[in-house]
C-alpha cells in the first residue's frame, strides 16, 4: 500500500538521528555527579554550562533553520551531525568547568538543527492529517535519547572514566551523517518513491495553503501565526530542559540515589515521554475523525490535555518517597512530548514547506530563552529553596502556554484535514 511507504521509513531515519542527538545532549546531565566531583563544581557552576549550551543552541536555531533552507536537508542535515559529533567527542578534553561550558556551546549551535530538519521533513514527506503522528514518531527520538543515556553514559563512567562516556555518545552520530547523506532525497526526487505514494504526498500538500510564501524570515516573523506558537513554546520549553538537564542530578542531590540507582531509573520519565509523543500524534486525527474537529483545533486541544497533565511533576514535592517522584517525572514526560509535538507540528501545518525551517528555528529560540532563563533560575536557587518550588512552577508556565494557544491562534478557512 502506497499510504505505508517510503515516508515511514524517511521518518524513522529522522528519529533515529534525533535519539543521537539527544543521547549527545543528555550524557552531561548523566555525568553531571561525577564532572561536579572531578572538576570541584558547584550547583550554580554546572548550570551555566548549561546556560552555555541553551544559550548557543537558542541563537543558533534561526540560523540553522535558515541554512536547512538555503542548502536543503541533505547536505544540511549532514553537516550538522557531523558537527555535533565533534563537539561532543570534544568534551573528553575538558579539564574544568569553563573549558566544559566552551565545548557545551560548540554542541549547542551544531545541535540546533535537529528539531528545524525534523519539521521540514514532515512538511515535505506528510500531508497535514499525517504531520502529527509524524512529528510524534520523530519526536520520541528525544526522549528516547534521554531514555539511553543513564544506563550506557554510567556504564561507560563505571568502567572506562567520564572521557569515554563522551567520545562513544558523540562518535555514533558520524556513522548516522553517512547513512543521512546517502539515503535522503526529496519526495519529487526520491528514485525509491513510488508513483501512488508520490502522488498522495504532492497532494496532500496543496490542502492547506500555507503562509509565508515570500521566502524570508520577516515574513514569518511579522505573522500572527508565528507568536502564536512562538509564545506558548517560551512558555512550555522549560519544563522539558529542566528534566533533561536536571532529573539525574536531582534524584542523586534531593533523592540521595547513587549512580546504579540513577542509572536504573533516570530513564524512565523518557520512556514515558516516547508514549507521550506517540499518543499525542495519533490523538489529533482521531479527534478530527471522531469529533470532526479542524486541524488547528485538534492540535489545540492536545496541548491543552498535556499541559493539564503537567500538574502531576509540579506536586513532586509532595511526594513522599522517591518512587513517587519518578512516577510524577514518568507524568510529566509523558505530558510534556504530547504538547510539545502539537505546537511543533504547527509550524509545518501553517508555513510554506521553503521556510517551515526557518520559522521552526525562529519559534524554537523564543523556547529556548525560556528554557535557558529557567535553568539558571533552578542553577541560583536549587541549593536555597531546594527544587520542588522550581517544578511546582512549571506547571504553571504550561497552563498559561495553552491559554495563550487558544487566545493567539485562530482558525482559517483554507485550514482543513
Amino acid at each position: 500500500m502506497f499510504t505505508h511507504g517510503r515516508r515511514w521509513w524517511i521518518i524513522s531515519l529522522v528519529a533515529l538521528g534525533t535519539v543521537l542527538n539527544y543521547l549527545a545532549r543528555s550524557s552531561l546531565s548523566v555525568a553531571a555527579p561525577t564532572l561536579k566531583a572531578a572538576f570541584d563544581m558547584s550547583t550554580r557552576e554546572y548550570s551555566w554550562v548549561v546556560a552555555t549550551f541553551q544559550g548557543a543552541y537558542t541563537v543558533m536555531q534561526p540560523i540553522a533553520g535558515w541554512l536547512l533552507d538555503q542548502v536543503g536537508l541533505r547536505l544540511g542535515f549532514a553537516l550538522f551531525a557531523v558537527g555535533w559529533s565533534l563537539s561532543n567527542c570534544a568534551h573528553a578534553f575538558a579539564n574544568g568547568w569553563l573549558s566544559l561550558a566552551f565545548f557545551r556551546g560548540l554542541l549547542g549551535m551544531t545541535e540546533s538543527a535537529a528539531i528545524p530538519s525534523g519539521l521540514k521533513v514532515v512538511s515535505e514527506w506528510f500531508p497535514p492529517k499525517e504531520r502529527t503522528v509524524a512529528t510524534g514518531w520523530f519526536n520520541i527520538g528525544s526522549s528516547l535519547g534521554g531514555m539511553i543515556a543513564p544506563p550506557l553514559v554510567i556504564f561507560c563512567i563505571l568502567h572506562w572514566g567520564w572521557q569515554v562516556a563522551f567520545v562513544v555518545t558523540g562518535g555514533l552520530g558520524f556513522l548516522w551523517a553517512a547513512l543521512w547523506y546517502a539515503g535522503y532525497r526529496q519526495p519529487e526526487h526520491d528514485p525509491k518513491l513510488g508513483a501512488a505514494e508520490r502522488a498522495y504526498i504532492l497532494d496532500g500538500r496543496s490542502m492547506s495553503p500555507p503562509v509565508g510564501k515570500a521566502d524570508a524570515w520577516h515574513t514569518v516573523l511579522a505573522s500572527r501565526e508565528f507568536w502564536s506558537i512562538a509564545i506558548p513554546r517560551f512558555l512550555a520549553e522549560p519544563a522539558w530542559q529542566t528534566f533533561n538537564f536536571f532529573i539525574p542530578l536531582y534524584l542523586y542531590e534531593a533523592r540521595h540515589m547513587d549512580l546504579q540507582q540513577v542509572a536504573a531509573f533516570a530513564w524512565l520519565p523518557f520512556l514515558a515521554a516516547d508514549a507521550g509523543s506517540l499518543f499525542g500524534g495519533y490523538l489529533a486525527p482521531w479527534l478530527m475523525r471522531r469529533f470532526g474537529a479542524s486541524l488547528l483545533t485538534s492540535r489545540k486541544l492536545v496541548m491543552t490535555l498535556g499541559a493539564s497533565l503537567m500538574m502531576g511533576p509540579a506536586a513532586i514535592g509532595l511526594a513522599d518517597s522517591a518512587t513517587l517522584a519518578i512516577v510524577l517525572f514518568c507524568v510529566g514526560g509523558f505530558a510534556h512530548q504530547m504538547l510539545s509535538g502539537a505546537l511543533m507540528t504547527l509550524s509545518a501545518d501553517i508555513f510554506d514547506s521553503r521556510v517551515v525551517a526557518t520559522a521552526t528555528g525562529m519559534a524554537g529560540s523564543a523556547a529556548w530563552i525560556g528554557g535557558l532563563a529557567f535553568s539558571l533560575v533552578v542553577g541560583a536557587l536549587a541549593d536555597q529553596l531546594g527544587y520542588h518550588p522550581l517544578f511546582a512552577s512549571l506547571g504553571v508556565l504550561d497552563i498559561m502556554a495553552a491559554v495563550v494557544l487558544w487566545i493567539l491562534l485562530r482558525e482559517r478557512q483554507n485550514h482543513h484535514g
